[in-house]
């Protein structure tokens, strides 16, 4: 309550002038002074914070026995889709389709990320010190000592609050602060931030395994992330608490939350489940464009079979395809479409639209909205060769856009994400995943009339498309037979800029 009073007195003074203060201060020295104590009161509670969590770590930890990986939803895949060449000039007519499941409203917005429970005071130091890092391509460099590093001699609970109540003594200061500026610089999404601690931490440890899982624990909280220690007989990790569910890793359920690890986990773990204060849990979104330094992969070209001049040559930043391969496949709640919405909802990279959409513009502007919706199917349709996802990966694997105009394979959801990116950002319709066993599509809201199988949607009309039509379907045009069960999920309408819109005709 006394940090609250005082920080309002602050903002209050600041508001109304100092004059009106003229009897508790003495002119700006006393003011000054008053605000260093303000900070200093700050600190102290900070402190407070991290002295109440030690003493907790040193009490005995409880035994969690963890929950197994759940696999990711597999189902059967199909062959690619082919159009019978009758069905290609048949006059297409207006069908509605029934919808079994709707999750109308786009994916929740997620929260500003974690802060840390008080701005970290920075230490001023005669001589600095800095270590230098890698992650996906990137260099980062932080004010760390290597002769202020904590060891871990061992795993027992009253070592590990030493070990932390030394790190908390003021010489990883700065270091958290300048981890914290790389994550706003590079605009770091959480999973990406955690790979870069995870990166510092190894190259400032090397092969000590439980002194990095500490130093990684450590930096994390102190960012304000939701985290546990655990241990087994012979090592220390770090738990990372997720608001998604992550397939194919085992989780432990402690307090309402599931904690993970980028290590593999025993099934029964020591944990320390103590809460820090204002922590919050990691998520997976990717909402940003993330700076990681550019290294050009291979340039691709993608052309439309059914229209031979529309074609388009892309590179990708291999930083982003090592990102994106780290990338765990996750659920929102218990809503398995939330899995493949995520993928669809992340924007290109701003190098790839940047280079992408001017051209594709070029080759659009002055159609109808039939028409260009027409060449970006067939684009998506015919541009890449169709591949089983356990041929070429071993198993089920979903493309963010980037990878998609990377890789010259993909399958049906592959395709759904990035004709459904296009859309969004050149055309600016909305546009919805619709899933059927076995295969995915899409479903377009059009402004103008387009015949064909549609769903109503909100009082809204969505029509069929189907980009994984190997020789190339009309709109409206969709391999869904009468009893297939219908799910459906509409995709966020976070479009591209507008400089990037196509200007169609009526």
């Amino acid at each position: 309550m006394k940090r609250i009073f005082i920080l309002l007195l602050l903002v209050s003074a600041s508001q109304v002038g100092f004059a009106q203060f003229d009897d508790d201060f003495d002119g700006w020295g006393d003011f000054n002074e008053f605000a260093k104590s303000v900070n200093a009161d700050f600190e102290d509670f900070k402190n407070s914070v991290m002295k109440e969590y030690i003493d907790f770590v040193r009490n005995p930890w409880k035994e969690f026995e963890g929950t197994p990986p759940e696999p990711a939803p597999k189902e059967k895949p199909l062959p690619p889709v082919v159009i019978p060449e009758e069905d290609k000039v048949a006059p297409i007519e207006d069908k509605p389709v029934p919808i079994q499941v709707v999750q109308p409203k786009p994916l929740p917005e997620p929260e500003p990320q974690p802060q840390p429970v008080e701005p970290i005071k920075e230490v001023p130091t005669t001589f600095e010190e800095s270590v230098e890092f890698k992650f996906f391509g990137t260099e980062g460099k932080v004010r760390f000592a290597l002769s202020d590093k904590v060891e871990l001699y061992s795993i027992k609970p009253n070592d590990v609050a030493d070990a932390l109540e030394e790190m908390s003594g003021g010489t990883h200061n700065n270091m958290v602060i300048d981890c914290l500026a790389l994550r706003d610089k590079l605009h770091l999404s959480d999973w990406a931030y955690l790979q870069m601690i995870t990166a510092l931490s190894h190259v400032v440890y090397g092969n000590d395994l439980n002194s990095a899982a500490l130093f990684t624990a450590y930096v994390y909280m102190q960012s304000g992330y939701k985290m546990r220690l655990a241990v087994d007989s012979k090592r220390l990790y770090m738990l990372y608490g997720s608001e998604h569910y992550i397939y194919e890793q085992p989780s432990y359920l402690i307090d309402g939350c599931r904690y993970y690890s980028t290590e593999k986990l025993p099934m029964r773990l020591q944990i320390c489940p103590i809460a820090f204060k204002k922590e919050k849990s990691l998520s997976l979104f990717v909402r940003d464009n993330q700076q990681f330094n550019y290294a050009p992969a291979e340039k691709k070209r993608i052309s439309a079979a059914g229209y031979p001049d529309f074609s388009v040559e892309i590179t990708v930043n291999k930083n982003n395809l090592d990102f994106y391969s780290t990338f765990p496949t996750s659920m929102i709640g218990s809503n398995d479409l939330t899995r493949w919405a995520m993928y669809a909802n992340t924007l290109f990279d701003e190098r790839v639209s940047d280079e992408l959409y001017p051209a594709l513009k070029r080759q659009l502007d002055g159609m109808t909205e039939t028409e260009a919706a027409t060449r970006l199917l067939n684009f998506v349709q015919t541009g890449f060769k169709y591949e089983y996802d356990d041929k070429v990966w071993g198993g089920d694997r979903i493309f963010f856009p980037d990878e998609c105009v990377h890789y010259t394979f993909n399958d049906c959801d592959d395709r759904s994400v990035l004709f459904s990116r296009l859309v969004r950002d050149l055309l600016g319709l909305d546009v919805a995943l619709v899933f059927v066993p076995g295969h995915v599509l899409v479903a377009v809201n059009f402004k103008n009339h387009v015949s064909g199988n549609y769903m109503m949607i909100e009082g809204r009309k969505f029509v069929m498309c189907e980009p994984t039509c190997v020789n190339g379907a009309p709109l409206g045009w969709s391999s869904i037979k009468s009893g297939d069960e219908l799910r459906v999920i509409i995709l966020d309408n976070n479009y591209r800029e507008t400089a990037h819109r196509v200007s169609l005709r009526n």
